[in-house]
């Protein structure tokens, strides 16, 4: 039997991609900015939950490439994961106060890991803020032992909040959403594109994720829009549709 961990008190419904949860996480959304505790609190309870339709995650070891403040961390400890995080931004890690332990500063494209390290290698909304995302998924795959889990969530550049705090200008080009941010509020917005923020399509993570199958490296176990109800999910197969109205693509892996 699996082992219970005394953090696991949170209870849990099972997880369903209905119209109904899409609806209330992007009304949780608006609080992004004026309440991020209020926000990611409720995205990293629904990732948790949603994680756990592709694996167990009681006394799974958890590398959560990312993992920023520590809103997933309590979650995914909540669901009984050992959990480690790694990021490259100390102020990102500091933001609910100390750095906690089981956390890493470093380089997702060079995740100081060994190989096979992970029964889950987990990432939410980073790959669009490196400038190789595909370099970083690989070694999230290369860290993930045999049978393990790889699930990677991306924001997309031609979907709504693709230029984030800069949208909807980024639809002008990335740049140019940078300068007229910038000259809006007198300061840089948090995001700049080309430094920490790219563009990274719905169609390269297919063809990546494809790729790692027909390698032989990993098994597709999922691709799916994130907020968007289950039924969606044909959109996928549209090539210019799918990048404007998915908003965020799942790729889940299971390593060969």
């Amino acid at each position: 039997m699996p082992r219970q961990n005394p953090l696991a008190t949170r209870s849990r419904r099972p997880w369903k991609a209905t119209l109904r949860r899409s609806v209330r996480l992007f009304r949780e959304f608006r609080y992004e900015q004026p309440e991020p505790a209020r926000f990611y609190t409720a995205l990293a309870e629904d990732s948790a939950d949603q994680l756990s339709t592709y694996v167990d995650l009681d006394g799974a070891v958890l590398l959560d490439v990312g993992g920023g403040p520590g809103y997933f961390r309590d979650a995914f400890r909540e669901a009984g994961a050992t959990y480690w995080a790694l990021d490259a931004d100390v102020g990102e890690l500091a933001g609910l106060g100390d750095i906690a332990a089981g956390t890493v500063v470093g380089s997702g494209m060079e995740l100081p890991f060994r190989s096979g390290a992970v029964d889950v290698c987990y990432s939410s909304n980073v790959l669009e803020h490196v400038p190789d995302p595909w370099r970083m998924a690989d070694e999230m795959v290369r860290v993930t032992r045999p049978g393990g889990t790889v699930f990677i969530s991306y924001t997309l550049w031609w979907g709504p909040w693709g230029g984030h705090e800069t949208a909807p200008w980024h639809y002008l080009g990335g740049r140019h959403a940078r300068r007229r941010y910038a000259a809006k509020h007198g300061h840089e917005p948090k995001n700049k594109y080309g430094e920490s923020l790219f563009a990274v399509t719905a169609g390269a993570g297919l063809r990546w994720a494809r790729a790692q199958q027909e390698l032989g490296v990993a098994e597709v176990a999922d691709l799916t829009p994130r907020y968007n109800p289950r039924w969606s999910r044909f959109l996928l197969h549209v090539p210019l549709l799918r990048e404007v109205v998915t908003w965020n693509l799942v790729i889940v892996l299971r390593k060969r």
